[in-house]
């Protein structure tokens, strides 16, 4: 626990720097690489004792709630309560109902311990013992074991009389450490898969040479052997044979009226240079795109900003994290907004990342059939945990006395998986994964990931969507750059910042002109695979709190159109940096409230605000008539 408490004392010493208040543009002090690394080495520290935090307070929640329920129950019946326990929270690697007058070997057990672990927690699950019968909560110290981190936990009952012992093994603390340090940049870009990869400046494609993490910032990488290309006039057969004659194809695809060609003798820049010859509207690089999370950046004390929020408790939900966690959805006016709407079942959002555990209990009530790009005969499962993440951000499961609770109780989420165990995917990856949503009824797309580079590949299929009515959203980035990534900086986009519990700008969110409106995108607890919960940071947690808000809107007045929607959001944030909008936050920190009551307004426009009270209204009345009527004859 030392290293947390060290960790934290260097984001504390940073935090003057990067958190200076003030009423307008942030003051981001100018850090050498080596000083923003050690900042992020500390944010990340600081991540990971939240997930810790969360891992401990979810089992010893889950515990007694086995304890509460099977209070005077058979054997039998406790029995088979721990195995079912098990089996949904497979970490819990050892249960152990133990009764006041016995000792720890003779209690009712579930699971088993390899000889060497078991020795390690003996004297530990004799501690928890003698805490819960004296009426104690008991949790150990982290030990670890074979590379991993472990503790032992203790519940009581109510009456004292009986507990439930827990051995615990936190793979998830790795977990979240390994993937956080490619989010980060705390590592160079890591080609750890299939990939052969080159880094280039995003603006010129000259060739970079990675080799400080925090020389990514404004590069974009590549496949090496790859191009995209989009012909004027569709090639025949002969062209398509003398295009692989000549550049030596190993194989291409095809999206659309897109291909990407693979040759096994020339590279991306020569493959290039061989299309000017042809009729092309465009010849690029095949790049990569990477998801926009990040560690917890700032000193933030949750409870202090949850006391801060005062808001009634009948609008809280009973989910068990929320009050302790959660300071994210009251920051926003979430809570109010609900007494509006709560969302729609018929209002499907798509979430284009790295999948979503589709078996977690806080999000599969809430889930309906996506797509697997990176793997065509396999479902959209997360083998990184981001995905899931930005789910439990829009939809986790509200009211049902577990877990976190989304932003939208009743909206339905559609996992399209374009990114794949390394965190990262192609160009042709995410192009065809937002064109599938967009073909399979999605009316808003969260993409929390990016890339600085403007292709046009990935271009053609955001026009597509947004063509089609979709409400595309997209986190800016995290290398507090006014570089403009993509997809966030595409026009037909709308670009989101982080804040932190302060409505302050977090200090890794990239800005700049693109930048529509700022969300929450600091420590945001929600759900991670295997039945668990982890904190997370950056762009990435802060784009999905404004596609549940554009989802919600939606559910109130499912005939706006997209562009409509968004400019509802512009409209009524909460304006927090210099007046007007400005590149930091763009037009302010969403509020759900506002936004939907703007939304319900929209219902009827003759009850709608004069043009002095309430500029450039959303529609005319004739339109919402044409509109009506194309809805009740199914045009």
């Amino acid at each position: 626990m030392w290293k947390y408490a060290l960790s934290f004392a260097l984001l504390i010493a940073f935090g003057a720097l990067l958190f200076p208040r003030n009423e307008g543009a942030p003051r981001i002090a100018s850090l050498s690489p080596e000083e923003e690394l050690k900042v992020k080495q500390a944010t990340l520290s600081q991540d990971m004792k939240l997930t810790d935090d969360l891992c401990r307070t979810q089992c010893s929640l889950e515990l007694r709630r086995v304890l509460n329920v099977s209070e005077g129950a058979p054997l039998e019946k406790k029995q088979q309560e721990l195995v079912a326990l098990q089996q949904q929270h497979p970490h819990m690697e050892q249960l152990i109902w133990t009764q006041r007058s016995q000792t720890v070997d003779k209690g009712i057990q579930a699971g088993s311990l390899p000889d060497a672990l078991r020795t390690m927690t003996e004297p530990k699950l004799r501690e928890a013992k003698q805490k819960t019968d004296r009426g104690e909560s008991y949790q150990s110290l982290p030990f670890q074991f074979d590379g991993d981190t472990y503790f032992v936990l203790g519940v009581p009952s109510n009456s004292s009389e009986t507990a439930l012992l827990g051995v615990v093994k936190q793979s998830i603390l790795k977990h979240v450490e390994n993937h956080q340090l490619k989010n980060l940049r705390i590592v160079t870009y890591p080609a750890d898969n299939h990939y052969k990869i080159e880094s280039v400046d995003s603006r010129t494609l000259r060739d970079v040479k990675v080799r400080h993490p925090e020389e990514n910032e404004g590069t974009s990488h590549y496949h090496v052997n790859q191009v995209v290309v989009r012909f004027n006039q569709e090639p025949t057969q002969a062209d398509l044979a003398k295009i692989d004659s000549e550049i030596g194809t190993s194989h291409y695809r095809k999206i659309g009226y897109t291909y990407i060609f693979e040759s096994k003798q020339m590279e991306a820049k020569q493959l290039m240079n061989y299309f000017k010859k042809w009729n092309v509207a465009y010849a690029e690089p095949h790049f990569l795109y990477l998801t926009n999370s990040e560690a917890v950046d700032s000193a933030v004390n949750a409870d202090t900003a949850r006391k801060e929020a005062q808001i009634s408790d009948e609008l809280k939900p009973n989910d068990t994290l929320y009050q302790r966690y959660q300071w994210n959805l009251p920051n926003i006016e979430t809570e109010q907004g609900w007494t509006i709407s709560k969302g729609s079942d018929q209002i499907k959002v798509a979430i284009v990342d790295t999948g979503v555990d589709i078996n977690h209990p806080d999000l599969k009530d809430q889930l309906i059939s996506g797509y697997n790009v990176v793997n065509t005969d396999a479902a959209p499962l997360d083998d990184v945990g981001h995905g899931t993440h930005v789910a439990g951000v829009i939809g986790a499961v509200v009211n049902n006395n577990i877990g976190v609770a989304g932003m939208s109780w009743y909206n339905r989420i559609m996992p399209v998986k374009v990114l794949d165990q390394s965190g990262a995917g192609s160009t042709y990856s995410v192009a065809q994964g937002i064109i599938w949503a967009t073909d399979h009824g999605a009316k808003v797309i969260n993409m929390s990931l990016g890339n600085y580079a403007d292709a046009n590949f990935l271009h053609d299929a955001i026009k597509y969507a947004y063509d089609h009515d979709v409400v595309l959203i997209a986190a800016s980035g995290n290398d507090n750059t006014e570089t403009p990534g993509y997809p966030a900086a595409y026009p037909e986009v709308f670009a989101v910042a982080a804040t932190d519990s302060n409505k302050n700008k977090a200090s890794f969110s990239n800005y700049g002109d693109y930048v529509d409106a700022a969300a929450p995108g600091v420590s945001i607890a929600s759900t991670y695979p295997h039945n668990q919960y982890a904190a997370l940071s950056g762009t990435s947690m802060a784009s999905p709190h404004v596609t549940a808000l554009a989802a919600l809107i939606r559910s109130v007045n499912p005939d706006l159109k997209n562009t409509e929607v968004m400019q509802i959001m512009r409209e009524t944030a909460q304006d927090i940096g210099p007046k007007g909008k400005d590149k930091y936050y763009g037009h302010g920190l969403i509020d759900v409230v506002a936004a939907l009551k703007r939304a319900e307004a929209t219902k009827n426009p003759q009850s709608m605000q004069s043009p002095q009270q309430q500029p450039e209204p959303v529609s005319t009345l004739p339109e919402w008539t044409q509109r009506l009527l194309d809805r009740l004859w199914g045009r």
